[in-house]
């Protein structure tokens, strides 16, 4: 579901991010590591290059995980405006209730949509995996 996925790519994000070491923290490790290295075995220039290497392609990784994860909600929220004015059927706790999407609002990060589905009675915060019918 669209819901599960954009709700996680948050929280993921965000404990990556806490758990990951970052590009100052490779750079304070590697300086440490060369001021206490033994200057009669001093590290071997392969082995710096292969580490720094190593690092830059880590770094490249998260930014492509970064993007995409960015590309994931804004394609989750594309879809959600693109609902708007459809006509739905929506699973509700006393069965299943057609209407039409008035409006999405998106409340961290997840969209959750208007329904009108009387003359005037409106079903407010559905989320997208209430969704069950697009017509």
């Amino acid at each position: 579901m669209v819901e599960s996925i954009g709700a996680n790519i948050g929280s993921q994000t965000q404990d990556i991010q806490r758990a990951s070491l970052g590009q100052e923290d490779f750079l304070k490790i590697l300086l440490t590591q060369l001021t206490y290295q033994d200057p009669l075995k001093p590290m071997d220039n392969q082995e710096f290059i292969a580490q720094f290497a190593q690092f830059a392609s880590l770094e490249q990784t998260r930014q492509s995980n970064e993007n995409l994860n960015s590309l994931l909600v804004m394609q989750m929220g594309n879809q959600a405006l693109g609902l708007l004015g459809k006509a739905v059927e929506v699973v509700t706790e006393s069965g299943s209730v057609s209407g039409e999407v008035t409006s999405v609002a998106f409340v961290q990060g997840s969209p959750l949509f208007t329904v009108k589905v009387g003359e005037e009675q409106f079903l407010t915060n559905i989320a997208l995996s209430q969704i069950i019918q697009v017509r």
